[in-house]
């Protein structure tokens, strides 16, 4: 079965974005590493386990399963560090999102955008949903471009953004504007055209879950695959899954 690295950051990176690929990759067989900036046990975003506002709009039960099982896990406990990731020895690479102010750590890292370009030129599967494709958006190939240049991707859309910051700033402030500039702007400027990014249906509230996709969307280019936000997560995990090597 294949081996799959999941990046982090120390605090806040998403829990159903986690969860969620861990949880169907290791039924499926495969074998997830993590992997942090100095080799810390990660936490996830707290307020997505007890809810943003008033107990509401965090992860959904069944992720929240998800996570605690993760935390009791080998592999989360025992993480690499970035600088010390040799890309080769893995099957495919998995870049969850997040929006809380942690994720800055991860999102901003020369390291890890260096170590992601490098296993992006090896031509195996990489999978990036929501805040993780700015990794990606960020990242440098030989070629001096984002691995993202020349590819069709979706990432958090714009209104998706813009939508949790106004229903929340009033009691959270800025937790759901990661940066000034939105995800989606800053992708669509890696990008080599503007038809290149697929932004998907609208929707704000319906997720996919783990036996009803219908909800769910995903962009499918060669060996990657993207996806919008948590409500992806599940038929993410899946496609990106049916490009690993069997």
């Amino acid at each position: 079965m294949a081996t799959i690295l999941i990046p982090v950051p120390d605090n806040d990176c998403d829990v159903t974005e986690v969860a969620v690929p861990w949880a169907l990759l290791t039924r499926a067989g495969h074998r997830v590493v993590f992997a942090t900036e100095a080799g810390a046990v990660a936490r996830a975003d707290p307020l997505l386990l007890t809810g943003v506002i008033f107990g509401k709009l965090g992860a959904e039960p069944e992720a929240k399963t998800f996570y605690h099982r993760l935390e009791a896990s080998d592999e989360w406990r025992h993480p690499l560090r970035w600088a010390d990731l040799d890309v080769t020895v893995f099957d495919g690479v998995v870049l969850p999102g997040g929006h809380a102010p942690g994720m800055r750590q991860y999102l901003g890292s020369d390291v890890l955008q260096a170590k992601v370009a490098a296993f992006w030129e090896l031509g195996r599967p990489v999978g990036a949903i929501c805040h993780g494709v700015l990794v990606l958006a960020r990242a440098r190939c030989a070629d001096g471009r984002s691995p993202l240049y020349g590819r069709r991707t979706t990432c958090l859309p714009g209104y998706m953004e813009r939508a949790a910051y106004l229903t929340t700033a009033w009691m959270r402030g800025r937790y759901y504007r990661t940066y000034p500039k939105y995800v989606e702007r800053e992708v669509r400027e890696a990008l080599a055209s503007p038809d290149d990014f697929v932004r998907g249906p609208r929707e704000l509230s319906h997720r996919g879950t783990d036996t009803d996709d219908r909800h769910a969307f995903v962009v499918e280019d060669g060996n990657y695959v993207s996806a919008r936000w948590p409500g992806d997560a599940y038929l993410f995990a899946k496609r990106f899954m049916a490009r690993l090597t069997p």
